[in-house]
């Protein structure tokens, strides 16, 4: 199956492209698009992450669970949205910890998140795509297997990768990843329900800079 997808992902990931669940992923958005159904993030921003974020350049992977679902925010990046779109709540909660922790003021007009990952901050969804209004709608389609052999590959052909970990659900992915051998970093979720339950206060960007520095790696600038 000829996946459009940057050249690094390509030749890692290829044979799960020969897998009989990513083929069902393909045939059913297919599927639903030929029905009518509007999916997000649109098809050539589908593996917007792997595009920003080459293999050889990664240094640092932040989970996320859906891509948002109303129109014009999902630009296949976790929790980022283009330009002109408004940040939403968890990402403005993720502006006021950066400013917390490092003293960086965030422009709470922009949400693109594209400078962080152009830095090898990969911004991986586990499910790369869901039905408009529908939260979670491609979730169980086959989208976290195919997930979560990246992260297992990021661990297993990697070393010194900082994992960010926020929430319950990014935290079960830790199973894959080789922590005699990587940082990993664990809070509450952004989102306004749990921030205040161990997200503020989590100091992880400062944390991920120290680490990249005890690796000899660049440190990511968080400013946008």
């Amino acid at each position: 199956m000829d996946v459009k997808i940057e050249p690094s992902w390509k030749e890692i990931l290829k044979d799960q492209f020969a897998k009989p669940y990513f083929e069902q992923v393909v045939a059913l958005l297919k599927m639903e698009k030929a029905a009518g159904k509007t999916i997000y993030p649109p098809g050539n921003l589908i593996f917007n992450a792997f595009e920003k974020t080459p293999f050889d350049q990664l240094k640092v992977v932040l989970l996320g669970q859906d891509p948002y679902h109303g129109p014009g925010q999902a630009h296949g990046l976790c929790f980022s949205v283009p330009e002109g779109i408004n940040p939403p709540p968890s990402l403005i909660n993720i502006f006021k910890e950066i400013q917390s922790d490092i003293g960086i003021g965030m422009s709470a007009k922009s949400g693109n998140l594209s400078h962080w990952a152009e830095q090898g901050v990969l911004l991986l969804n586990s499910a790369l795509t869901v039905r408009a209004n529908e939260p979670l709608s491609h979730s169980k389609i086959g989208w976290a297997e195919f997930t979560d052999a990246v992260i297992k590959r990021v661990s297993d052909l990697k070393s010194g990768v900082v994992f960010l970990l926020w929430g319950k659900f990014a935290q079960e992915k830790q199973v894959l990843i080789d922590e005699t051998k990587h940082h990993l970093l664990k809070a509450a979720h952004p989102s306004p329900f749990s921030a205040d339950k161990g997200f503020f206060g989590c100091k992880h960007f400062s944390r991920t800079n120290e680490f990249l520095l005890q690796e000899g790696k660049e440190v990511i600038d968080w400013k946008l």
